[in-house]
Order: C-alpha cells, then sequence, then structure tokens
C-alpha cells in the first residue's frame, strides 16, 4: 500500500492535485504561496509556484516586474549591469556610470584628466577659480563655501593684512588690540628683536623689549636711579612733580620710613616724612 500524499502544511490530500516540493516537503500551490514563495523585489508580493521567477545575488523578481530601474525595459531575458544596488539595462547603464563634470556638466571619459574633491568631480581644464577664472587644474587652492580660490586671489580677498607691512598674513601671526601682524613685523622699534612670546611695552604706539625699555625710555627712580620698567617688584610707581620713585624707594630721607600713600614733604629735592620736615626746619 503506497504513502499517503498529504501537504506538509495543511495536511490536505495532494493526490490529483499540483504541488510543489521545498526542502523536501510537499506543499499545495495555496501553502507554498505562505510559507515558502520568495517576495519579488519590485511588486513586494509572493512569487507563486506558476510564476516565473528571476534569481540574481539572493534577490528575487517576478518574470515580469524584472525591469530596467531606470527606463524600464523587461530585462528577464536581456543582459543587465547592477548600478548601486539598482538594476539597468546597458543602455542607461553607459549614462549613469559615467561621471559628468560638475563645471561643464558632460562626461568625463577615460583619458580625461580630472579632479575630485569631496566626491565632486570636474575636468581639469574645468576646474577654475572663482575670482579670477585661470584654471587650478591640480595646484593648491581654498574652498570657501561652494566656491574655490586659487592661491593670489584667496590671499588677496580673504586673508587678514599686516598693519605694518599691509601685505597678507597667509600663515601664523600675530593680534595685538584686535590688530593683525606678521610676527617679523611685530619687533621692538629699537633693536628689532621679534616681541612675539615676550614681554614688551608700549609708548606712544612704539613697542619696545624689556631691555630696549630700560635702556633707553624708562625713567630712572630718584631714589635708586634704576630704571622703573613697571615689571615685577616696584611696578607702583609714586610721581612728584618731573620725578618718580619705585614705590618701595620712595622713603623718607632722614628716617626711611616708607611714604608711598602716604603725606610726605618735598624740600630740596628730597623727600621728608612731616615729623623729620618739622625737625629739619626748626
Amino acid at each position: 500500500m503506497s504513502e499517503r500524499l498529504h501537504c506538509h502544511y495543511c495536511q490536505d490530500s495532494l493526490q490529483g492535485k499540483k504541488y510543489v516540493q521545498k526542502d523536501g516537503n510537499n506543499c499545495c500551490l495555496e501553502c507554498f504561496d505562505k510559507h515558502c514563495a520568495n517576495t519579488c523585489e519590485q511588486c513586494r508580493k509572493p512569487i507563486s509556484a506558476d510564476s516565473k521567477e528571476v534569481h540574481y545575488k539572493n534577490r528575487y523578481w517576478h518574470n515580469t516586474c524584472f525591469n530596467c530601474n531606470k527606463c524600464r525595459q523587461p530585462l528577464a531575458s536581456e543582459t543587465f549591469v547592477t548600478w548601486n544596488d539598482k538594476i539597468l539595462c546597458n543602455n542607461c547603464a553607459a549614462h549613469v556610470a559615467i561621471p559628468k563634470c560638475k563645471g561643464c556638466e558632460k562626461d568625463i571619459v577615460a583619458g580625461d584628466e580630472n579632479v575630485e574633491y569631496k566626491g565632486t568631480i570636474w575636468h581639469k581644464n574645468c576646474f577654475t577659480c572663482n575670482n579670477c577664472k585661470q584654471i587650478i587644474g591640480t595646484q593648491s587652492f581654498f574652498p570657501v563655501e561652494q566656491e574655490f580660490y586659487c592661491v593670489a586671489c584667496h590671499e588677496a580677498k580673504f586673508a587678514k593684512r599686516c598693519v605694518k607691512c599691509n601685505k597678507p598674513i597667509t600663515s601664523g601671526g600675530i593680534s595685538y588690540q584686535d590688530q593683525p601682524w606678521h610676527s617679523s613685523c611685530f619687533v621692538c622699534v629699537s633693536c628689532s628683536k621679534e616681541l612675539s612670546g615676550q614681554r614688551f611695552t608700549a609708548v606712544d604706539n612704539q613697542y619696545y623689549c624689556v631691555d630696549c625699555y630700560k635702556n633707553f625710555v624708562a625713567k630712572k627712580c630718584a631714589g635708586c636711579k634704576n630704571p622703573i620698567t613697571g615689571f615685577g617688584k616696584g611696578s607702583n610707581v609714586v610721581t612728584h612733580e618731573e620725578h618718580s620713585w619705585h614705590d618701595f624707594c620712595f622713603n623718607c630721607k632722614s628716617c626711611s620710613a616708607n611714604l608711598a600713600n602716604k603725606r610726605f614733604v618735598f624740600h630740596e629735592q628730597q623727600v621728608y616724612c612731616p615729623e623729620c620736615a618739622k625737625k629739619l626746619m626748626t
């Protein structure tokens, strides 16, 4: 007695009916569509047992759904090309696959010299400076938003200019009181030493290193006769008439009491506290 022929899923008899064998099991056509059929990539419907199926790299289509993604030409019996996971006929692939120049919109074909920047491509001769229109080609350039500039035009149009020489500052440079300088231009007016990163003093819009300021510009303390630089100890200064002192040198001539921020008497080019001044004048 022969074994009973039935559907693996619904258990209905398959005797005298069409059925499909799938993974070693017998299935009626309805159960095959429900449980076993592949889904068409195009229409997303099951590919039934009585439909013709196209299979490519683990993807499935109805025979009538396997068309060029661009022009919809049927490709079930034709050669085709895949591009960015899309199915294309040879004609459409030829147009899509060839990159186009951002400048002239024409194809960039094999052998053409080209420039590529951030996923966009130009013919070499189409990649030009937005300002002077000269060909940049493969030379250095500066991108500014959606525009491109050769080095010379970028310097002329965008670079800061040194307040001393008025030439562009292309790299480095310093800023003092919101004004840009080349490091080589920001120097001591006396010895020409570069002042970038150094202590300096400004006098009447002239800049001096510490040594030159001490030697040639700074006032001399009427007490110790050394320069009053304003740096470090003695940065506080006492002035009277045309004379100046370090605050720690502003002492009574007689008792040596420090008189900074105190009452004093100036007599015959000397400083006295009020008590010593009284004694001196009696």
